[in-house]
């Protein structure tokens, strides 16, 4: 099953499977009966039950984690949007090829399944500023590479992305679907000074004001506004509801492509958690209009899905936890009354 067309991909987005209270009250019920005061292991049980509801199955299980990352390039960065050059995605790609990213090592340690999908590099999409990222035809061909990308077989989902120049498409996409200006969203991205963190915003404003006639429509603002790897980021979200996959979102740039399905339809997140809150300013405010608060807060702004993919050990944590504890009856622990 693919994404056939723009109305295909609003169907898909307003039909959502829905959690399995079932499997969710299964992990509930269980909790109540292990050797550990009620409660006393906070969000890692609220995270068991949330996993059990959307694998759909009790118990919940971390087996088969799986960490895919999409690569674009944006034709913005010609507006001198970056402190690096559009080659450096390419680069990048072959680094997370070679195993050398940090994403590479934190997928091992965690034992999730890695892929990279590099999205026509050497074509960069068009200047927001002066005509849509992309074509109808170029953003089905994304939205389907995400949803070409997610296995079947994955229990718990992490997507990223590399794309030099793709904070700046985070923040306009944020100010389009949220509202506000370009200063509201615009920040240092991979180290950009103060005066270039002002031009950021400048160029935003000037690509609002351009797709001024398109912005109700969140999926026509992903198009207009985003960019490959974050539309291929969000086929493989939708993908992973319509496969019963929960997912872990990454920073800022991912939660900026995830934001227009939730714009669309306010609950296409609910199998989503935030990985962690990033140092780019706007995640913080971001997170707050997609209502999700972050399992880590360790200042990273690495993307790659290197935040989701470290959370992916807290996950692992709550199903061990709740798989792997004895019951008070099992271990002859009296409970108390």
């Amino acid at each position: 099953m693919t994404i056939a067309s723009l109305n295909d991909f609003k169907e898909k987005l307003t039909d959502l499977p829905g959690a399995n209270t079932d499997a969710a009250g299964a992990v509930a019920k269980r909790d109540a009966t292990l050797t550990k005061p009620a409660g006393s292991l906070g969000r890692l049980e609220e995270l068991a039950v949330w996993i059990a509801g959307w694998q759909r199955q009790h118990p919940p299980c971390f087996d088969t984690p799986q960490v895919t990352v999409f690569a674009g390039n944006h034709g913005v960065c010609r507006r001198g949007v970056s402190a690096f050059p559009p080659e450096v995605t390419t680069q990048m790609v072959a680094n997370f090829e070679a195993g050398g990213a940090a994403i590479n090592q934190l997928a091992t340690q965690v034992g999730a399944r890695f892929s990279v999908h590099p999205l026509d590099l050497d074509r960069p999409t068009a200047d927001v500023t002066e005509a849509a990222a992309l074509t109808e035809n170029d953003y089905l061909t994304a939205l389907n590479t995400g949803w070409m990308a997610v296995d079947d077989a994955s229990d718990i989902l992490v997507v990223g992305e590399m794309g030099i120049g793709n904070t700046t498409i985070a923040a306009l996409l944020c100010a389009a679907l949220f509202g506000g200006k370009g200063e509201d969203w615009a920040g240092p991205g991979t180290g950009v000074s103060p005066d270039g963190v002002s031009h950021k915003a400048v160029v935003i404003n000037q690509a609002l004001e351009k797709h001024a006639s398109i912005l109700a429509d969140p999926v026509l603002v992903l198009q207009h506004l985003g960019g490959r790897e974050l539309a291929a980021m969000a086929g493989a979200i939708l993908a992973a509801r319509h496969k019963n996959i929960p997912v872990v979102l990454d920073g800022f740039v991912t939660c900026a492509a995830a934001a227009a399905l939730h714009k669309f339809n306010i609950a296409a997140l609910d199998h989503c958690v935030a990985g962690h809150v990033s140092a780019e300013p706007g995640h913080v405010r971001l997170l707050q209009h997609l209502g999700k608060e972050p399992l880590l807060n360790l200042k990273m702004r690495l993307g790659e899905g290197s935040g989701a993919a470290l959370a992916l050990n807290i996950l692992k944590a709550a199903v061990v936890t709740h798989t792997g504890m004895a019951s008070f009856a099992e271990a002859g622990v009296s409970e108390s009354e």
